[in-house]
């Protein structure tokens, strides 16, 4: 991580335009056809889940996908709506309306920026795996829990947005069951599943949407009675005018209420388009440029709240169809986005008699392959802080809220890593002899002779907050003997924080007081800076101070029998 420096802003697509060649373009236009018919069903569904129109999905794919292409850091990432953002997006809406969604995702645009600029790119990899299965695994349930309505046709106008009291709801009206919503649900689902056991090129959820789209729009004309919902009854005739730039009234009330949504959008898009472009540098051989990656990810969603749109990420999906049908630069990206514009400027008409309970079961597949059940299962196997930061993950996305899951999540993760780090450091106490080579690799062995009156105290491990009250401690409940000197060897202490040094402070003031000697051993430079800065050294003496145990041993055994001489010297005159 580096906090300074030069703006690394370097999309791929300048890169491959300096040495591209008519072979390399066959390819990327043959990707990037195929990325964006099978982009087409899934830009329409999110956006309905979302809670916005068929519409402001395509734009968000076209105006979004192309500006990721163009601006972001790897070659082969393919932006636009996920289904990740089915529920952040569906909650601003309901609290805060289109305009909040669009403050929000703009505000989230400039984290993402910030995020770049800053060598902040590799940083956010960090984030606990047990995090990103919980929510996702919460985002997919949610989902899924969103479709039953339209995909067995129960007909409800007004659903809660809440998880178990939406549940409540569709047992409650079950008995609202439409057989024949239900049975163009289910043959769209028989259509998705079986269409990859064919090929695994064709794309079951454009085939299952243009084939289950005729047989029910020629049945529904020729056998009276049938009647399958479709976009056009629901939302009315759909517009193919790209939609005009509109601002929005921003004021330091509506910042503050939408900047943790906004952070969580920013977030969310920053681990899915890396995690996305991390899994294709997997396949491809390439190297991301996380930063870039962050900046053009932030430039998208700057852009896109203008048009109307909805967040934009990386599509993990997506992006592996890219890289299977032979895309190799950002051209196919932006090929994928002009077949989408095609679409969307000439076939618009056509995507009215889609039936919804077929856009609820590409979405269910959706959801499915979300859950990642068998990451889940094999968490489970792994230690009990990861699996209850998975829960707890989970539970919160699903009950409460996407926003307040992460932000949980995060920090019982960093609590349980604290509390795993400070039971893995361990203080040992020596007196007497010690073993130089102790805990290394060294064959020989180096014995010290400790003297009377000497005790070692050898940190291993980070000196932070938790394990600074730990050896604080330690050290007052051996404060009843009152040895000459205190040897504390930090040979193995990679790093001193504040409240470290804050202790360490005390126990050297509290020991001169009753006139034991404080000496420090195996100091490195990074630990001895953070010393001199807080003026430990001139408090516990710069010869105090010991870049090896047999200096300070040597040192502390002169101390000691200095003591006892003059403790002999008094006795003697006594």
């Amino acid at each position: 991580m580096n906090l300074s420096g030069t703006i690394d802003f370097r999309p791929k697509l300048l890169s491959t335009l300096s040495n591209y060649s008519l072979s390399r373009f066959k390819d990327d236009l043959i990707a990037g056809i195929v990325v964006g018919i099978v982009a087409l069903p899934l830009a329409i569904a999110f956006g309905i889940a979302s809670g916005v129109s068929p519409t402001i999905g395509l734009i968000t794919a076209i105006i979004g996908g192309f500006l990721v292409s163009a601006c972001g850091g790897n070659s082969v990432q393919i932006g636009g709506p996920t289904g990740a953002f089915i529920v952040i997006v569906y909650s601003i809406i309901q609290n805060y309306g289109l305009q909040g969604l669009a403050i929000a995702t703009l505000m989230a645009g400039m984290i993402l920026i910030l995020l770049g600029l800053f060598h902040l790119g590799t940083v956010i990899k960090f984030i606990p795996y047990p995090i990103v299965v919980g929510f996702t695994s919460g985002i997919a349930l949610t989902i899924f829990s969103t479709q039953i309505n339209d995909f067995f046709g129960l007909g409800l106008t007004d659903v809660p947005s809440e998880f178990l009291s939406k549940w409540g709801v569709y047992l409650a009206n079950l008995g609202n069951i439409d057989p024949v919503t239900l049975g163009v649900g289910l043959a769209s689902l028989a259509v998705i599943i079986i269409t990859p056991k064919i090929s695994r090129k064709l794309p079951g959820s454009l085939i299952a949407i243009v084939l289950i789209t005729a047989v029910v729009y020629i049945l529904s004309n020729a056998v009276p009675g049938i009647h399958v919902e479709t976009i056009g009854d629901r939302f009315g005739a759909l517009s193919t005018d790209i939609p005009t730039p509109e601002g929005f009234d921003l004021s330091m009330n509506t910042i503050n209420l939408l900047l943790p949504s906004a952070f969580t959008i920013a977030i969310l898009c920053a681990i899915e388009s890396l995690l996305s472009a991390t899994v294709a540098d997997g396949v491809t051989g390439s190297r991301t440029n996380s930063n870039t990656e962050l900046i053009g990810q932030g430039i998208a969603n700057i852009v896109v709240p203008f048009f109307g749109g909805i967040p934009v990420t990386g599509a993990i999906a997506r992006t592996m169809i890219n890289i299977t049908n032979g895309g190799r630069t950002p051209v196919a990206g932006i090929v994928h986005t002009l077949v989408l514009l095609l679409i969307f400027l000439f076939l618009m008409p056509l995507i009215n008699l889609v039936p919804m309970s077929c856009l609820a079961a590409v979405l269910i597949v959706v959801s499915y392959n979300m859950s990642g059940w068998r990451t889940v299962v094999g968490i489970f196997k792994a230690p009990k802080s990861d699996i209850s930061v998975l829960v707890v993950t989970f539970l919160l996305t699903v009950i409460f809220d996407l926003t307040i899951a992460i932000e949980i999540g995060l920090l019982l993760a960093i609590i349980l890593f604290l509390r795993r780090v400070m039971e893995n450091t361990q203080i040992r106490v020596y007196s007497e002899q010690l073993d130089v080579a102790e805990g290394t690799e060294a064959t020989a062995h180096e014995v010290l002779d400790v003297a009377p009156g000497v005790e070692v105290y050898e940190i291993d491990g980070p000196f932070f907050f938790g394990v600074a009250t730990k050896f604080d401690e330690m050290m007052r409940t051996s404060m009843g003997n009152v040895p000459a000197v205190r040897i504390i060897r930090m040979r193995r202490v990679p790093f001193i924080d504040a409240t470290g040094v804050h202790n360490l402070e005390l126990l050297i003031r509290s020991s001169q007081k009753v006139g034991i000697h404080i000496v420090l051993s195996g100091v490195n430079d990074q630990v001895r800076q953070t010393l001199i800065k807080s003026h430990i050294d001139d408090l516990v003496g710069h010869d105090h101070i010991c870049d090896h145990i047999t200096k300070a041993v040597a040192m502390a055994n002169r101390i000691a029998e200095s003591r006892r001489a003059s403790l002999n010297r008094s006795v003697a005159n006594a």
